[in-house]
């Protein structure tokens, strides 16, 4: 049998940062004048900031010079970290340290794999560091989602084959991604949204020890 490999999104999947995005990001759209919806927000998710900006800019059709894009890229973390800066364990999703406690316990390594650049630093504030083999951020990544470098750059750190290993993402780019690699992909959120996942939950509370023993059987057992 070959080794699985468990590789986990950060924002909207481990830890509710999603909402400190969007409110970051509606900060910056109210002040250039643009509508930002949470509807608007969700193909933000699971991409770069760069990108995101671009999107944003394009929804204003606002044309500017590299300076002042790159003022604003740095504008909107500024304000993101604010927020999160006061974060601690109750950011935690509901049943996600015990899903990652029975992995830890089947002693299947486990990666992040997240565009985020300050995931080190939120893992650290809700003291979750310790469970992962491996953290690749948006600081070691060229290509954004859908891009599967990231999750590629994961299994390779935990020693896995892509097709051993399993993708847990809230976002549509992260499906894709995670399908473009190969992986098995387990959608977090709105299962209508993601229904290009493998498998879909609302949320962790409804992923149950049946499901995680099944899907280790299925990983071990891909050539």
């Amino acid at each position: 049998m070959k080794k699985a490999g468990f590789i986990f999104d950060l924002d909207g999947v481990i830890v509710d940062t999603a909402k400190y995005h969007y409110l970051a990001w509606k900060n910056l759209a109210n002040e250039l004048g643009i509508e930002f919806t949470e509807a608007d927000n969700e193909k933000f998710k699971g991409v770069s900031r760069k990108r995101c900006l671009e999107l944003l800019l394009e929804m204003g059709n606002i044309t500017v010079s590299k300076e002042q894009f790159d003022r604003w890229l740095e504008e909107k973390n500024e304000d993101y970290l604010k927020y999160i800066s006061k974060m601690d364990k109750k950011e935690i999703l509901p049943d996600v340290t015990k899903v990652l406690d029975y992995i830890k316990d089947k002693g299947i390594p486990m990666a992040l794999g997240s565009a985020s650049k300050n995931a080190v630093s939120i893992l650290e504030k809700v003291a979750l560091m310790s469970y992962f083999d491996a953290i690749v951020d948006g600081t070691q990544v060229t290509k954004a989602k859908p891009d599967p470098e990231v999750f590629l750059i994961a299994a390779k750190k935990i020693g896995a084959e892509p097709e051993n290993c399993v993708v847990f993402e809230d976002a549509l780019a992260g499906i894709e991604a995670a399908n473009i690699a190969g992986m098995e992909s387990i959608g977090i959120g709105d299962v209508k949204i993601l229904s290009d996942a493998d498998h879909g939950f609302n949320n962790f509370t409804e992923i149950d020890v049946k499901f995680l023993d099944d899907l280790i059987l299925l990983l071990e057992s891909k050539n």
